[in-house]
């Protein structure tokens, strides 16, 4: 009997072996992590996930505490769902498919979870695709028509509320999942089928808590917010007592938004912005006397903006309140704020073309003329800036809105890539990517830039003087700084970013992400993310006096008002003389109190407040992507019922065979 054992062990063993050769190769199996990583295939992925509000949530999340699995099918529009599945969705179908599922709620039921498909250069075969509205954030407008259509191409799916998980798949995924759906509908009678299993469990969800107040309450969820950046050239005097020049403002945001939580990269909008301004400030670091100048430039890179308009809206608060993030700042000396908006796709035809959104003020009207100033002593590179047309109703979604709606005679440009509508067909969208901008018109965008703000600052306004003419953007730098923000390779392991920080990803993302411990205007590395502390770092450097510091950090550098840049990369860092800090980027109406954030009330004299949705996001434990193969149960109890039969068939076997040989052997 113990012979018989051990031979249907071995056989199970050649059998199991056998049926995981491929080629003429065995696969051994030698702990349950390599039996795991046979049965189950990790998928890479980007998912979407769950952000709360005070009166509601969007995103996506598992509809309650388990995992959710379903067999996978390729999505075709006019075929109904028989049994909840999990849909492998074109990006082609993206848009129907979710405008489906909000008309359709028994279509809806059987959606058990969203595979979305990527694909190379999809931008040039899609007419557009933006899950954005079609005026974003529109109630924190200056004016009153709210009906305008920015973005025309908007959806606004990204804003809804989802009870199924949704994954943007990676490339090498895409090809995998399309192989296995074909497979499952070829095989649609067969015993067994590929699933997708989804661990998208939101802690929200779990608990109970969809709306802010009651998750913070219950800690089921974070705020959404990080760390703005400013820095001012020349640096600012803390210890002189006559702070009297008149501020040239300069913004850019650095947080951009999409459907899908980690592939946010907002390359035209409103990256091109950013790198526009860095390019601009480092044109500027090369120009003798700025010391001299007629009025103070401050340079300031938003996040937050996305959600609420966080970052400026913070900003504001902190300078009513004269915190020490914002020392040797007074809003009353602000006589402009100029905005670089989206300018990647102002390349026409040969000509970089862009467009002044203005708010008019004599104030305005004077950077008006500077930019002309400006335009001209670039024409020879085909650069050209135009009024927005009157027929908009005000200055398109931007920072400035803040701005004035705090202060409604703050004098105010949005430079901008569009006049009537946005040029970026993928606004908010993951598509958004270094392929959708052009880095000449970023160059030009910046050199625009940066003779504006020098024609400003020292009222000269001759535009063929030398010194105009001197101020040159570096385009290699642009280059290098497309790179390291937007793609992957190099991303945020070039040599540029390397140089400053330690960054923990290398994969960019510039979604805002949440507030980690306690708000500071001088937080630990570890609360500020690898975006804002290189911008921290580049802008430091860049607009230091004097130029070429190797100092080392001591005590003292913050003492003499310096600050320490690349201390990361070296642990030491060099001490230089820059005016240059964080801003904590977070919502007006959050409190951390004893270590639990509370809402506090709406405050009449705050009208932005008054609308603030106070985003959140919810915590979870893990988040995955996992795909194998299971059996009908039709089939597992046909097995079952096979293995007893055999069971019982063997033991009367045995016992008729062993009362054959006891009577044989009786009788001899």
């Amino acid at each position: 009997m113990a012979l018989k054992i051990v031979f249907l062990i071995l056989l199970f063993s050649f059998r199991f072996r056998l049926s995981l050769s491929g080629n003429g190769q065995t696969t051994s199996m030698e702990s349950v992590p390599d039996l795991q990583k046979s049965m189950y295939m990790v998928v890479d992925g980007y998912p979407c996930v769950r952000l709360v509000n005070l009166s509601g949530e969007i995103g996506c999340s598992n509809p309650g505490r388990d995992k959710v699995v379903a067999p996978i099918i390729k999505y075709k529009n006019n075929k109904e769902l028989g049994q909840p599945s999990a849909i492998l969705l074109s990006m082609d179908d993206v848009q129907g498919f979710f405008l489906r599922i909000s008309n359709d709620s028994s279509f809806d039921s059987n959606v058990a979870g969203v595979l979305v498909e990527s694909r190379v250069e999809i931008q040039h075969k899609l007419r557009g695709f933006s899950p954005a509205r079609k005026f974003p954030q529109a109630e924190f407008a200056p004016y009153h028509n709210t009906n305008y259509e920015w973005n025309p191409i908007g959806s606004g799916i990204m804003w809804k509320s989802y009870n199924f998980p949704v994954f943007l798949l990676s490339e090498s995924s895409t090809s995998t999942l399309q192989e296995i759906a074909m497979k499952n509908e070829k095989t649609e009678q067969a015993y067994t089928t590929n699933v997708a299993e989804f661990d998208v469990v939101m802690q929200t969800t779990k608990v109970g808590t969809h709306d802010s107040e009651s998750c913070l309450k219950e800690e089921t969820c974070l705020p959404l917010g990080g760390y703005s950046v400013w820095s001012a050239v020349p640096p600012i005097n803390n210890s002189s007592s006559n702070q009297s020049k008149p501020i040239i403002l300069t913004v850019a945001s650095m947080d951009a938004a999409s459907f899908f939580r980690d592939k946010s990269l907002g390359a035209d909008s409103p990256l091109s912005g950013v790198i526009s301004l860095l390019a601009a400030v480092d044109a500027l670091s090369h120009v003798d006397g700025l010391d001299n100048l007629n009025k103070q430039l401050v340079f300031l890179v938003f996040t937050g903006e996305a959600w609420g308009y966080l970052g400026s809206r913070r900003f504001l608060l902190e300078l009513d309140q004269q915190s020490d993030a914002v020392r040797g700042l007074n809003s009353s000396l602000i006589q402009l704020v100029m905005e670089i908006g989206s300018t990647g796709k102002g390349f026409s035809q040969g000509n970089k073309t862009f467009f002044a959104h203005t708010q008019v003020s004599s104030d305005t009207n004077e950077a008006l003329d500077a930019l002309k100033l400006a335009q001209e002593s670039l024409k020879s590179e085909g650069v050209t800036v135009s009024n927005a047309s009157s027929s908009n109703p005000g200055i398109p979604p931007s920072s400035l809105m803040a701005f004035l709606r705090k202060n409604s005679s703050t004098s105010g440009i949005v430079l901008e890539d569009f006049d009537t509508v946005f040029a970026n067909k993928f606004y908010h969208s993951h598509l958004d990517d270094s392929a959708n901008i052009n880095s000449s018109a970023i160059v030009a965008a910046a050199s625009l830039v940066a003779r504006t703000l020098y024609v400003l600052a020292s009222d000269k306004k001759d535009s063929t003087s030398s010194a105009l003419s001197s101020i040159n953007v570096n385009a290699s730098l642009v280059e290098e700084l497309i790179s390291c923000l937007l793609d992957c390779d190099p991303g945020l392991s070039c040599e540029l970013v390397s140089s400053y920080i330690i960054s923990v990803d290398t994969c960019p993302s510039h979604y805002v992400g949440v507030v980690l411990g306690e708000p500071s205007s001088t937080p630990s590395p570890n609360q500020v993310d690898d975006i804002s502390r290189f911008v921290w770092n580049f802008l430091a450097d860049r607009t230091s006096t004097p130029k070429g510091s190797t100092t080392v950090c001591s005590k003292d550098c913050s003492n003499n008002g310096g600050v320490c840049i690349r201390a990361e990369t070296d642990g030491k860092g060099i001490c230089v003389n820059s005016t240059t800090r964080y801003i904590p980027a977070y919502s007006t109406r959050l409190k951390l109190d004893s270590g639990t954030w509370k809402v506090l009330p709406p405050n009449s004299s705050d009208p932005m407040g008054m609308l603030d949705p106070v985003w959140t996001e919810s915590n979870w434990n893990t988040i995955g992507l996992r795909v194998y193969t299971v059996q009908e149960a039709a089939y597992d109890r046909l097995v079952l019922l096979g293995g007893i039969s055999v069971t019982v068939l063997a033991y009367l076997a045995i016992v008729l065979i062993r009362a054959y040989i006891t009577k044989a052997l009786k009788q001899d």
